[in-house]
């Protein structure tokens, strides 16, 4: 541990107000790149994450040793860690092709109530280089990650008038290693027979031809029409 903070580790209003302004600054360097990508969780709310888990935190140690009461210092702080889920919970969504969106907002916001409770309890160094690995996977991983090539899931609208049609559009995907995450079915009769109207949701493996597949299905025996949907 580095000297220079032995004399903060204990509580006293000297302590206590350092500890605070450090949670400040540190919550608010984690908050301001959220910020600055205008993320639903941003500057104010990484700030009164980062405090109040160093508050708990602190409250914890004070009772515990100023106060001699017989209690758990660590029982506040797994309460924060743990309702904290509540709060990341609030910044994820589901847009366009389900996919969703607030995750790296959440585990932040996770991370910062952590570093808070980490600085409640003296251990400056921890936190301190937790913030600054969290800033770097914010953005230098952010940048690396927008590099890494992924194949994006895609529906097949599907309408057939032979139940085992389905079964052999399904087949036929696995054998392509295509994985199939959702299938939605409606049901329509016209005026001579039972037409079946499907949306499958899969995600390929590796890079696909959506044109291709939409041919090879409109062959199948019993498919009336196919469509591929981005």
């Amino acid at each position: 541990m580095l000297s220079i903070f032995d004399g903060l580790r204990d509580i006293t209003t000297l302590s206590t107000t350092i500890r605070m302004l450090i949670a400040v600054i540190l919550g608010g360097a984690i908050g301001m790149e959220r910020s600055y990508k205008n993320r639903p969780a941003g500057f104010r709310t990484h700030i009164l994450v980062c405090v109040g888990a160093c508050i708990a935190s602190m409250t914890g140690i004070y009772l515990y040793l100023n106060m001699h009461l017989p209690t758990d210092i660590s029982r506040m702080g797994a309460q924060i860690v743990s309702g904290l889920g509540f709060i990341g919970g609030g910044t994820i969504i589901v847009i366009n092709n389900k996919k969703i969106k607030g995750l790296t907002t959440a585990a932040g916001l996770w991370a910062c109530g952590i570093i808070g409770l980490a600085i409640g309890a003296g251990f400056y160094e921890g936190a301190i280089l937790g913030t600054a690995l969290i800033l770097i996977t914010e953005t230098l991983f952010a940048y690396l990650g927008s590099k890494i090539s992924h194949n994006s899931a895609f529906q097949i609208l599907l309408q057939y008038n032979e139940k085992n049609a389905l079964n052999i559009v399904m087949r036929y995907c696995k054998d392509k290693r295509m994985v199939i995450s959702n299938l939605a079915a409606t049901g329509k009769r016209d005026d001579v027979m039972s037409v079946y109207s499907v949306i499958l949701t899969v995600r390929p493996r590796e890079k696909v031809d959506h044109d291709r597949i939409a041919d090879h299905i409109n062959e199948i025996p019993g498919v009336t029409s196919v469509e591929i949907l981005t």
